[in-house]
C-alpha cells in the first residue's frame, strides 16, 4: 500500500471500501443503515444550489444517487485520511467515526445501528492504514468492502420488504368502491384515472422510510389546545372519509412524473381540530414527522375548511406504504407536496409563529405554495402510417378548484379545445384526448389547461426553485 514510504491514493481508497462495507454491514445486521444516516446528514445541509441540481439531474433515482455519492464520498474521505502525515492519521480517523455516527443519529429508526456502523468503520480505517501491503492486499480489501455493501444493501432490503408487510396486514383502509369510468376508455400509453400505488412517485429527503411500529403508534395533538389528544390507527380510521386528489412535487416541471392521482382514506383535519379545541395564540399546525422534520400550515384556512386537509392514513384502498407516510401523514389537495404536510407523522401541534420549518432554512418560501394547473402529454402517436391522423392524449389538473378546459396548439397555430374525461374530483386530475390531422414534416404539439377559477397554465418556463416551475409541455412528432 505505499511505494518508497509514500502512501498509494489508491491502496488507501482500497482500505477505505473495506472499512465503509463492514461498517454498513454492521449497521444492516442490527437493522440500520450508516450510509442512510449520512445522506440525510448530506441533504439537510448541503447547499440549496447543490441539492435543486442532483434533484433536476437523478429524477426518479435521487435516492439511490445519494446513497452511491455517500458511498464514494466515505472511499475519498479514507484515502484522504491515509495520505495525511502519520502523526494526524489516528486523530482524523477518530473525527471520520465521531462524524459518522453522528450523522446516522439523525436517521430515524436507524439511528443505533448506523452509529455502530460508523465506529466499526472508523476502527477498521485506522487499523487498515497502519499497515503495508502490495496489489494483492489492495484488491483484497477492496473485494472485500465491495461484497459487505452487497450483502449490508441486501439485508436492508430484505428487512424493509418485511416491515412493508407488517404494514400491508393493518388492513383495508377505504370502501374498495370501484373507480368511475370517464368516457376515454383505455388508450395505449395514457395514464391511468387513478394512478397504480406502486407508480405513484415518491419524494422526501429520507434516503429509505423509517420503520414504525402500528402497534404501539399514536398520533399526538397538542400544543396550545384545550385537550391533548392520542389517537391510533383505530381511532382514525372510524372518523376516516375517502376522497380522490392528485398530488404534485414542486419538483414537478413540466412534462415530467413527479405527480400522481390517487384514492385516498383520512381524517378531515377540520374533525381533529374541533376535538382539540385550539387556543388563542395558535396559528400554526405543526405536522412533525418521526425524526423531528417539520412541516406547518396556517391554521385559520385548515380549521374552518376554506383548505380542506386532511390527515391521511390510507391509498387506494391499502394502508399507506411506508415510502407514502405509514403509518399517517397530512395531505391538502391543492398545495403542493412538499408544503402539504409531513410524512410518518407522530404529531400534530399547534403553535404560534415563532415556529420555524424545515424548508423555511433552506431558502424556500415560509407560506405554502399552490399547485400551478398544467396539462401533460402522455400520448402523440399516429393511427397509421403516413395517414396524418394523430391522436394525442393526456392528463390535466388545476386543484382545488379542478379543470374547465384543455386546449392544444399545433405549431404556434391557434388554440384547439380537446375531449375532457368526466371529472372525478375537483381535486383530481382529468384525463383528456383528441385527434388531428397532420401533414407530412416536422410537428411541434402543445397543452394548457384552464381552471375553474379561470387561472390559465402559465407559459413562462421557470425552475422549480423557489416558486414552483412554469412553462408548457411540447412534443415532437413527424407525420
Amino acid at each position: 500500500m505505499s511505494v518508497n514510504g509514500k502512501r498509494r491514493p489508491l491502496g488507501a481508497a482500497a482500505v477505505g471500501l473495506g472499512a465503509l462495507g463492514a461498517g454498513e454491514l454492521l449497521a444492516a445486521a442490527r437493522g440500520g443503515s450508516m450510509l442512510d444516516g449520512i445522506g440525510r446528514l448530506a441533504a439537510d445541509y448541503a447547499p440549496v444550489r447543490v441539492v435543486e441540481t442532483m434533484v433536476a439531474r437523478a429524477g426518479e433515482h435521487d435516492k439511490e444517487t445519494t446513497r452511491l455519492g455517500v458511498a464514494l464520498g466515505g472511499i475519498a474521505a479514507a484515502a484522504g485520511i491515509a495520505l495525511l502525515p502519520p502523526r494526524l492519521r489516528t486523530p482524523a480517523a477518530a473525527a471520520f467515526g465521531a462524524g459518522v455516527a453522528s450523522a446516522a443519529l439523525r436517521n430515524a429508526n436507524r439511528s443505533v445501528p448506523g452509529a455502530v456502523g460508523g465506529v466499526a468503520a472508523a476502527a477498521l480505517l485506522r487499523t487498515g492504514l497502519r499497515r503495508s501491503g502490495g496489489a494483492g492486499s489492495e484488491m483484497r480489501w477492496a473485494a472485500a468492502g465491495i461484497g459487505m455493501l452487497v450483502a449490508a444493501e441486501l439485508l436492508v432490503r430484505r428487512a424493509d420488504l418485511r416491515y412493508r408487510e407488517v404494514a400491508r396486514r393493518v388492513g383495508p383502509m377505504g370502501a374498495h368502491v370501484p373507480v368511475p369510468e370517464d368516457g376515454i376508455g383505455v388508450e395505449r400509453g395514457l395514464s391511468p384515472l387513478i394512478t397504480t400505488t406502486s407508480k405513484f412517485y415518491v419524494a422526501d429527503v429520507n434516503s429509505r422510510p423509517p420503520r414504525i411500529d402500528p402497534t404501539q403508534w399514536r398520533l399526538s395533538i397538542g400544543g396550545r389546545v384545550a385537550h391533548h389528544l392520542r389517537l391510533s390507527l383505530a381511532d382514525l380510521a372510524e372518523q376516516a372519509v375517502e376522497f380522490d386528489a392528485v398530488m404534485v412535487c414542486v419538483h414537478n416541471t413540466v412534462g415530467s412524473g413527479r405527480c400522481g392521482n390517487a384514492r385516498w382514506f383520512g381524517v378531515p383535519l377540520t374533525a381533529l381540530l374541533e376535538h382539540a379545541v385550539p387556543e388563542s395564540g395558535a396559528t400554526r399546525l405543526v405536522t412533525r414527522a418521526v425524526d423531528g422534520y417539520t412541516i406547518s400550515l396556517p391554521l385559520e384556512p385548515l380549521r374552518t375548511g376554506e383548505w380542506p386537509g386532511y390527515l391521511v392514513i390510507g391509498m387506494n384502498g391499502e394502508p399507506l406504504p411506508p415510502e407514502h407516510g405509514f403509518p399517517a401523514r397530512v395531505f391538502v389537495p391543492g398545495i403542493y407536496g412538499q408544503y402539504s404536510g409531513a410524512k410518518w407523522i407522530t404529531e400534530l401541534e399547534l403553535a404560534d409563529d415563532t415556529h420555524v420549518d424545515y424548508w423555511w432554512k433552506r431558502g424556500w418560501p415560509a407560506e405554502p405554495l399552490w399547485v400551478r394547473p398544467q396539462a401533460r402529454i402522455d400520448v402523440a402517436t399516429c393511427g397509421a402510417s403516413g395517414s396524418g391522423k394523430f391522436t394525442v392524449a393526456g392528463v390535466a389538473w388545476a386543484p382545488p378548484h379542478g379543470v374547465a378546459r384543455v386546449e392544444i396548439r399545433l405549431d404556434d397555430t391557434e388554440w384547439l379545445p380537446v375531449e375532457l374525461g368526466s371529472e372525478l374530483a375537483p381535486a383530481a386530475w382529468r384525463r383528456w384526448r383528441t385527434i388531428v390531422d397532420l401533414p407530412p414534416g416536422v410537428h411541434t404539439i402543445q397543452a394548457r389547461v384552464t381552471s375553474r377559477s379561470g387561472e390559465v397554465q402559465d407559459a413562462v418556463e421557470r425552475p422549480p426553485f423557489p416558486f414552483g416551475p412554469g412553462g408548457l409541455h411540447t412534443v415532437t412528432v413527424i407525420a
